[in-house]
């Protein structure tokens, strides 16, 4: 029988992603562990490879599909001596349809088109037809454009008539219910409008107002920046942050940098096995802390505590489009060798979008690094499930008082924001304390 091809789960937060590209078309054959298929996901791009044998009967879901929801049929794999009429004609429920250039003409166009009988006919349709929810045991089957375009503009979506595949709303269908004049969303209840919420942002509408047409280029939200901007703002919303500075005298540890890279063993073309950075160092410094410190080494869970056995620290990455946080895992008990060339491999990985799940989900802390574009201190935002996250500012030239005369010494501020609910005041200036110790003395980290 044939063998249906799924969207894959490539981590285990995921529910859809973008079908970027097809490595095969319909009569291709393929053995197991062929690639077939590149997934885009809201952090990288990842190769899926056939776990069947067979020849590729029916693409489903074309390449540039954007949401494709997760378990979806993306094509179907026949077997030996099977031909397409053992195919099922049904389409993919969960896939969101391949984009077509109608859907891609602007709604001022597609008035135009629509000039004779067609405009009464499409007017009509969400009057006559049977609604998509009728069709499919309450739920209705609609593509993420059209869901926006149905909220913006106020409109029941389960009153629509979609035109896609298995009666899907589309966005041309929510249009033409606009022109219908489909009826709008159900009000809430008198219980639901009295319930506290939080303050909504200002519409798409209110804010493009503000501006002249000509003053702005409106560049379109991708994945990553959209699942960004929903996870910090569910942890500023959800977790209740507090801040602990302490500043850090850093000549002891620039000296020692500088040794040991000078130490480095170099190939037969002179380079170096490791370039330690000053960052390496601090993601040591930190992942010794947070051992020394365990009580620190926390993730909150509305069941329990999980006090981590190892420190696997996260590192913010900035690439296009927004930042990841790859993890060095068990960062305190590697060398710092390992620690900057595993670093290095992570975050060129991170710029290609070529990072595996467990390669940036996890983790027990994390270290934002600012210091690089002259920053001096700030706060970072704590990315769950950690419990606190380390930002670092810039070393700079202070005055400082050294036996009691004033000297010049290389001072960095670090803040830790930690999750209040894990890590109260105290146990957050313990484990700064010991941060602050690994940093000042450095020769202690390599022991």
């Amino acid at each position: 029988m044939p063998i249906d091809i799924l969207m894959p789960a490539l981590s285990p937060t995921m529910e859809e992603g973008n079908l970027a590209k097809w490595h095969v078309k319909e009569g291709d054959t393929v053995s197991s562990g062929d690639v077939i298929a590149e997934i885009e996901t809201d952090k990288a791009t990842m190769e899926v490879e056939s776990i069947d044998e067979g020849v590729i009967g029916k693409i489903f879901v074309e390449e540039g599909t954007e949401g494709v929801k997760v378990n979806a049929r993306i094509a179907v794999i026949l077997e030996e001596g099977e031909d397409a009429s053992a195919i099922s004609a049904d389409a993919p429920e969960a896939a969101a349809p391949a984009k077509t250039p109608a859907d891609d003409k602007p709604a001022e166009t597609k008035a135009k088109d629509s000039k004779g009988d067609a405009a009464p006919a499409a007017s009509a349709a969400p009057q006559t037809s049977k609604p998509a929810s009728a069709e499919s045991g309450g739920r209705v089957f609609s593509s993420p454009l059209a869901r926006r375009l149905a909220q913006e503009n106020n409109l029941d979506i389960s009153g629509i008539k979609g035109s896609g595949p298995r009666n899907r709303v589309v966005k041309r269908d929510v249009e033409a219910a606009m022109a219908g004049g489909t009826s709008a969303a159900p009000a809430k209840s008198a219980d639901a409008s009295a319930a506290p919420s939080a303050p909504a942002s200002m519409s798409d509408d209110a804010v493009l107002k503000l501006y002249a047409d000509d003053s702005y280029e409106l560049i379109p939200h991708d994945g990553m920046r959209k699942t960004i901007a929903a996870r910090l703002t569910e942890a500023k919303q959800t977790i209740p942050h507090f801040y602990l500075t302490i500043d850090c005298d850093l000549d002891a540890l620039l000296a020692l940098r500088s040794q040991l890279n000078a130490a480095a063993p170099k190939d037969a073309d002179g380079k170096p096995a490791y370039k330690i950075s000053v960052n390496d160092l601090v993601i040591k410094a930190h992942a010794l802390a947070l051992r020394a410190v365990p009580t620190a080494n926390v993730s909150w869970s509305s069941s329990g505590m999980l006090q981590h056995k190892h420190s696997d620290i996260g590192v913010a990455v900035t690439i296009p489009g927004g930042l990841i946080t790859p993890i060095i895992r068990r960062a305190d008990e590697k060398p710092l060798s390992t620690i900057s060339n595993e670093m290095k491999d992570l975050a060129k990985r991170a710029r290609e979008r070529k990072l595996q799940p467990q390669e940036y989900l996890g983790g027990t802390s994390a270290v934002s690094n600012l210091g690089m574009f002259g920053v001096k201190d700030f706060a970072a935002i704590i990315n769950p499930p950690h419990g606190s996250i380390l930002a670092v500012g810039a070393g700079t030239q202070r005055a400082v008082i050294k036996d009691g005369a004033v000297a010049a010494a290389t001072i960095m501020s670090a803040t830790l924001s930690t999750d209040h609910r894990a890590v109260d005041g105290a146990l957050g200036a313990e484990l700064m304390q010991a941060f602050k110790g690994f940093i000042e003395n450095p020769m202690s980290m390599l022991v």
